[in-house]
Formats: structure tokens, sequence, C-alpha cells
């Protein structure tokens, strides 16, 4: 692969990916406090996207596989990409910011609190499957929550 002048990488094979499992992208700043703002009741998964080879190996085919098996999805599924859309990624960050910003990595929130998050080191070096279990795993815990 050949970098140009400012051209980097294509990303849209990864972006593809989420979006292709019914995820929604976050561009901007603006993206994301709307989505914050809209989906702020019941259950939502936010997929911080990365162009490394630990969100290709394992958070985007571990997210596919988990809503594949999930009994209970969250409500609203969204995505930053670290990294590329830099602006809408720290925004998003702030809804967060008691966690150390990580990438790839998945962020849990209920009624517009985080709840869980699953960050790069429960990512990297584990496999696709092992991920989707704790994707899972946060899935069930919250929905029953919700349901009481």
């Amino acid at each position: 692969m050949q970098f140009g002048f400012g051209v980097g990488p294509d990303t849209s094979w990864m972006r593809k990916e989420l979006t292709d499992v019914g995820v929604e992208e976050l561009k901007t700043p603006e993206d994301v406090d709307r989505a914050m703002k809209e989906y702020n009741s019941g259950t939502m998964l936010m997929a911080i996207n990365s162009v490394c080879g630990c969100a290709a190996g394992n958070a985007r085919p571990g997210l596919a596989i988990a809503l594949e098996k999930a009994g209970q999805k969250p409500d609203n599924l969204v995505t930053v990409f670290a990294g590329q859309d830099r602006e809408a990624t720290s925004r998003a960050r702030e809804y967060f910011s008691e966690y150390p910003p990580s990438s790839p990595a998945f962020a849990f929130f209920v009624d517009g609190e985080i709840k869980a998050m699953i960050p790069r080191h429960r990512i990297e070096g584990r496999t696709r499957e092992e991920v989707a279990q704790d994707l899972l795993m946060v899935f069930d815990a919250f929905s029953k929550q919700e349901e009481k």
C-alpha cells in the first residue's frame, strides 16, 4: 500500500463491516451529541472502531457474532472511528471520560449513562468469540436490569 499526499489507507471496508450489521456511524461531534440525546432512553452500544489488527480480527467480527447470537440486542448501535473521525471520537469520549481512551473498545449505555466498558486490553490478544462472549454478557446483564 502506498501513501501519497494527504491520502491514507482506504477505511471504507472497516466502516462497512459495522454498518452492514446495523451500526450507525457518527462522523462529527454533532452526530455524537444527537445520538446521545436521541438514544438516551433504553440501551445503546457504542463501538470505538480502529484501523488496528485487533479491530479487524476481533472487535468488529466479535460484535457481528454477538449481534447474531444475542437474545436481547441493544436498542441502538453506534460507532465512532478513532484516528479517522477524530473530532467525533473525542466528543464521544467526553461521555465516558472516567475511562482512559482506548480503541478499539465498546461503551454500553443505559438511559444515557455509561454502564460497561470493554477496552482494548479485553479485545487485543483474544479471539473474536471471546469478545462476542463479553458483549453478550453485557447485553444480558443490562437487558435484565432494564426489565426490572
